[in-house]
């Protein structure tokens, strides 16, 4: 496709700003269930946008959904001032799976803002001022989170940055003696996403949250990759048997529109009122089209059985691949899947194998050795096995 005598990738290149040296530069002009198209190409979705489409692409019923509300009305005025019905029916519907000290929902645009409303609401709460985060831990790159982790790789550049952040590591008890008195929160993915899907050894997060009760520190679970689904349970948190005081939540959470959520108790949330006034505000956060793609998808996740059929997938997917002799480990959380080859060479070199082979995979920020397997959780057996056979067609050639 040309605009005068540029072509559309020239302009892409032109004007929209990248944040590696060499993107992938696909040009995609349609997406339908668990399949991209390009003009000339198709590709099995893998990754599902970074565990954003569990749904699936360009489901009927969200399209419908964003069609009635856009009828409606879009933007209103900031959030938390006018009664909007796509908010409250959505926020009243995901109330009604979460636990009872998990009634309040208060909505932004993204996992980096909800982390950060998060970690504000929980110094606002406490009078605290450290925080405590893990290892290998990826919260969102705003200067608040990147203050959360612990590479320097990533943060080094952007200091000064927030103070009082300690550092724990993911399945160490011992290590857990960061968190005191002082601590305001502890944030922490039950399933470590960027960190090459490092899964908590038993008793864990039981150490944390028994940690968190006995210094009176908030405990946050970060679910923005985990949630909807995507490791066989609603939220990960359930599958663990842990409870959190603040949840956060985006990616699969807009049905493939931009949204997230901070939720909590409803006491908790009124410390936005007071000491000051308007706490965490948000323009957008909210947004009434993007809380209805939200309730049409959640509806979905609670209608189908998808979630319910994620482990038996989880499964197919690791017996399928373990036997390769080119992998060396998978870990797995439902289909939230890590393929180590042992070599971070070995593990980029694959995804363009992948590509040739119509698969969109990815690697992992933390854990380079690894590439993702996180398709849309409505992919069917066939597809899965489609997906399967390329990923070991491709390890074939990786070995040749």
């Amino acid at each position: 496709m040309k605009q005068g005598p540029y072509t559309l990738r020239d302009l892409f290149f032109k004007h929209v700003g990248q944040t590696s040296s060499s993107p992938l530069g696909l040009s995609i002009v349609k997406a339908e269930g668990v399949f991209l198209y390009s003009e000339t190409k198709r590709y099995l979705d893998f990754i599902s946008g970074v565990s954003v489409s569990n749904v699936g692409h360009a489901r009927r019923e969200v399209i419908d959904a964003v069609k009635a509300q856009m009828e409606n009305y879009a933007h209103l005025m900031v959030y938390g001032e006018m009664i909007e019905s796509p908010q409250v029916e959505h926020a009243t519907l995901l109330c009604s799976i979460l636990p009872d000290n998990l009634q309040s929902v208060y909505y932004v645009n993204s996992g980096s803002e909800a982390n950060e409303a998060a970690v504000k609401l929980a110094k606002r709460i406490t009078g605290r001022r450290r925080i405590a985060s893990c290892r290998n831990a990826y919260h969102g790159s705003t200067q608040g989170n990147l203050s959360l982790m612990d590479s320097e790789d990533f943060k080094g550049a952007f200091r000064p940055l927030l103070p009082m952040v300690d550092h724990f590591s993911f399945n160490d008890i011992d290590s857990l003696s960061v968190i005191t008195e002082e601590t305001a929160a502890v944030i922490v993915e039950p399933v470590q996403g960027e960190g090459g899907v490092q899964i908590p050894a038993p008793g864990f997060l039981e150490a944390l949250r028994e940690k968190c009760d006995k210094t009176g520190a908030l405990l946050i679970f970060d679910e923005v990759q985990t949630g909807f689904g995507r490791t066989g349970k609603m939220f990960a948190f359930q599958k663990y048997g842990v409870r959190p005081d603040i949840l956060t939540l985006a990616k699969a959470l807009g049905g493939g529109m931009p949204l997230g959520a901070m939720v909590t108790s409803p006491e908790r949330m009124s410390a936005w009122q007071t000491d000051p006034p308007l706490g965490h505000i948000t323009t957008f956060g909210g947004h009434p089209v993007c809380c209805a793609a939200a309730l049409a998808s959640l509806r979905l996740l609670l209608e189908k059985d998808w979630v319910g059929d994620v482990e038996r997938k989880s499964k197919k997917v690791v017996d399928g691949l373990k036997s390769h002799p080119a992998v060396k480990e998978i870990r797995a959380a439902g289909l939230l899947i890590a393929v180590d080859l042992g070599r971070e060479d070995l593990a980029k070199k694959v995804l363009y194998l992948l590509l040739d082979e119509g698969v969109i995979t990815d690697w992992f920020l933390f854990q380079p050795t690894s590439f993702r397997i996180a398709p849309p959780l409505c992919i069917t057996d066939e597809e899965l096995e489609l997906g399967i056979q390329a990923v070991r067609r491709a390890l074939d050639k990786l070995a040749e």
